[in-house]
């Protein structure tokens, strides 16, 4: 490079490898692309997942850092990182659905995935049948010929509604559908679907992977080779990759996350045992509550019952909202699965696409109101929910 001029030095800089170590967490690879010596090693590199790195929307090695150690947590062979959750969700429903396709669904969803569904129904004529999340026989009722796919939440968002995965996912399969399963509320320690016969996982990386309330990210993680590749060659071309600094991020996050999900899931205990006993509150909605209709399937299915919950006050819309002004320590904010306790009205929210009957359908009322516990002490958010109830 020395006789080389300084305008051009500049763009070349000298990269020394590493030899003889490795670092001890793994480098952002913040490319767009990698540069080959032999023009048939890059053609073949950009026709396959497993091949060498080659262009940043297909793979990039942090990124790949990240969909090995989800897939492995998870338990399958294989996934791809994208930019969101709502990525995810959308590369994997676009990548296996075609026009006139019918999906059987859960009747409790994330707002995002219900407008999408809805949207697809719309544009391009995917049917949708919504079942109980516990009833293995009605997706056997509600199958066609032209059934493809089963969509379950491992436990739902936000009436934290838990699946019965083995029943749901073993009636998929009896049927030929493919089982997806967004395991994002309970992350792979509290579940992993896989083992229950899902197919596909898909979480939102955002929430508890990362952790820290700085990443926007999402993964699906494949059962088998086959269908990986199927959906990898889809993403590709839809173009919702993820970008190294973010998969960066949340592989720093990881590495807390049994930490982090033991104290959510405890805190979240306290407060919704106490939530139960208030006489503003008319229903506690966290599946470790005795009253919860998925007590039991979630004590056979989780070691613990996750760090989000719904509660409804007796008061409706007009006391949610005298109570989202009035906490101080919770903070009103989109989200969960951070350090922080965040709060909100899943109505006029994460919820705000679905019409009324959706919502009935969902259990979502006029005073229901979401909370992401955070990892604070359990007593100051004890106290900081107690006088926004008093307000």
């Amino acid at each position: 490079m020395s006789e080389l001029r300084p305008e051009t030095r500049v763009v070349h800089p000298p990269q020394p490898p590493v030899e003889h170590s490795r670092p001890i967490t793994m480098p952002i690879y913040q490319t767009s692309g990698f540069v080959f010596d032999d023009p048939a090693a890059m053609a073949d590199a950009m026709g396959r997942p497993d091949g060498p790195f080659v262009y940043g929307r297909y793979s990039n090695p942090t990124v790949r850092a990240l969909e090995s150690a989800v897939s492995g947590l998870e338990g399958g062979v294989a996934a791809f990182a994208t930019g969101s959750g709502m990525g995810a969700i959308n590369t994997v429903l676009l990548g296996l659905l075609k026009p006139g396709d019918h999906v059987i669904a859960q009747n409790s969803l994330y707002g995002g995935t219900a407008a999408t569904l809805n949207d697809l129904a719309a544009r391009f004529g995917v049917t949708v049948t919504h079942v109980n999340e516990a009833d293995p026989g009605a997706v056997r009722e509600a199958a066609r010929p032209e059934t493809r796919m089963l969509y379950l939440e491992t436990i739902s968002n936000p009436m934290t509604l838990v699946a019965d995965l083995p029943g749901m996912c073993a009636a998929a399969r009896e049927l030929g559908l493919v089982s997806v399963v967004d395991n994002t509320f309970a992350s792979p320690v509290l579940c992993r679907p896989i083992e229950h016969g899902a197919d596909v996982v898909v979480h939102s990386t955002t929430k508890y992977l990362s952790g820290h309330t700085d990443v926007v990210g999402g993964l699906a993680v494949f059962r088998d080779h086959e269908l990986y590749e199927k959906v990898w060659h889809h993403s590709t071309v839809l173009g919702a990759s993820a970008d190294p600094f973010p998969a960066w991020l949340t592989l720093r996050g990881m590495q807390t996350l049994a930490l982090r999900m033991e104290r959510h899931c405890s805190n979240a205990r306290l407060l919704a045992t106490r939530l139960a006993e208030h006489p503003a509150v008319s229903a506690v909605h966290w599946p470790g509550l005795p009253s919860h209709p998925s007590y039991e399937i979630a004590g056979k299915l989780l070691p613990d019952f996750g760090g989000v919950f719904s509660f409804d006050l007796a008061g409706g819309r007009a006391a949610g909202e005298r109570f989202m002004k009035a906490v101080r320590l919770a903070l009103l904010a989109p989200s969960l699965g951070g350090v922080e306790t965040l709060t909100l009205h899943p109505a006029t929210t994460s919820h705000r696409s679905l019409d009324a009957e959706a919502l009935a359908r969902f259990g979502i009322g006029e005073g229901t109101v979401r909370i992401a516990v955070g990892i604070e002490h359990p007593e100051d958010l004890w106290a900081d929910i107690e006088q926004a109830l008093a307000d």
